[in-house]
């Protein structure tokens, strides 16, 4: 039987109630424009044609005759243009000049088109929004394969992304998944594709199209729901890598059983940071810049070029930290890392590059 020590509230544990119902996936909004300002911009659209209709009618009232008293004034010229603009027309006030009658085919025809056009423009555009967010969210679907699904968009959650981003990740490669819906509409604002849901459910997993990730990270605030995200993930990608965030050093072995790949221990590495600022504040500050991904110092993982082939780590340009080989990890002063083989990889410490303007995570450090 497992038993996983529990720490503080879940965000899931908090939302659950609010979001059994609104599991969706919510793509990031391209009009970003309040929709009581987009009603008001039509409303004055259509007041403008209206009040041209009349100044055109105004101008040309004498072509015009009325049936009630043979005048024409600006009231009946109001009247006139309403009842024609809204197709109404009861006959009362007709053009009955050759000149009224050019300008209704010219002018007043296509200003009664456009003013219907605009009256009805919010009203289509509400019934055709569903099926447009039906068919982008069928392409989405269709074209996302090798992205990485972020559980969790907290501090951890979005430091993480952060850093993948600041190497290159594209925005439309990443789905976020939470609880909250206020969390995914500020992903959604971001440029980020969110799943609102539980994710220890496999539906909501899904949804985020898990089976076909390339990697998970898993960033809840309770070490069992992200045991149980692990599980879930798991079994829905065997091939997926999953990385997963714990509060307590003891659960990091119940994740590894669980089918992380990798378990990093939050409070756990914060509290040694803490302890290497005040035994070497220098220490410190380095350690710190090394994981905070784009500028000064920062540690990445690479192949072994062919020039590489054959000699020691302290050969090469880099300083070399770690070779991977195969699955074992190897450090660096072990007799067995070098000579250095084609198909290993180096775990180095690198200068980080300066930020590119164009480069959607660059100088994304924080």
């Amino acid at each position: 039987m497992f038993h996983v020590k529990l720490h503080g509230q879940d965000a899931i544990a908090r939302e659950a109630g609010e979001n059994l119902v609104s599991r969706r996936v919510q793509l990031p909004r391209r009009v970003v424009e309040k929709p009581i300002r987009q009603v008001a911009k039509r409303v004055l659209m259509a007041l403008f044609v209206l009040l041209l209709t009349v100044l055109i009618v105004y101008l040309d009232r004498g072509g015009y005759h009325d049936n009630a008293d043979d005048s024409v004034d600006l009231l009946d010229c109001i009247y006139y243009a309403t009842v024609t603009l809204s197709t109404t027309g009861y006959g009362d006030i007709v053009p009955y000049s050759d000149s009224a009658r050019l300008v209704n085919i010219l002018l007043i025809t296509p200003l009664r088109v456009l003013f219907l056009i605009i009256l009805v423009g919010t009203t289509l555009e509400v019934l055709t929004e569903k099926t447009r967010e039906e068919w982008r969210l069928g392409r989405w679907r269709k074209n996302l394969r090798e992205h990485t699904v972020v559980v969790g968009f907290g501090t951890k959650g979005r430091s993480a992304l952060l850093t993948l981003l600041a190497t290159g990740l594209r925005k439309d490669r990443v789905v976020i998944v939470d609880p909250s819906s206020k969390v995914i509409d500020t992903a959604n604002a971001e440029g980020f594709t969110g799943v609102v849901g539980d994710a220890t459910r496999s539906d909501v997993l899904l949804r985020a199209e898990v089976q076909r990730a390339r990697q998970v990270i898993i960033a809840t605030q309770r070490d069992d729901t992200a045991v149980l995200v692990t599980l879930t993930a798991r079994q829905l990608n065997r091939g997926a890598k999953i990385v997963a965030a714990v509060r307590e050093e003891e659960n990091a072995p119940l994740l590894r059983q669980s089918g992380a790949d990798a378990v990093i221990t939050s409070a756990s590495a914060a509290g040694r940071l803490l302890g290497l600022s005040v035994l070497s504040p220098s220490a410190g500050t380095v350690m710190e810049d090394l994981i905070q991904q784009g500028s000064g110092l920062d540690i990445m993982e690479r192949p072994v070029n062919k020039a590489e082939v054959g000699r020691s780590v302290r050969e090469t340009d880099d300083l070399v930290v770690s070779v991977l080989r195969g699955h074992r990890l190897i450090p660096y002063d072990d007799p067995h890392a070098s000579p250095l083989q084609l198909t290993d990889r180096l775990i180095t410490i690198v200068r980080a590059a300066p930020p590119t303007p164009r480069g959607e995570g660059a100088g994304a450090k924080e």
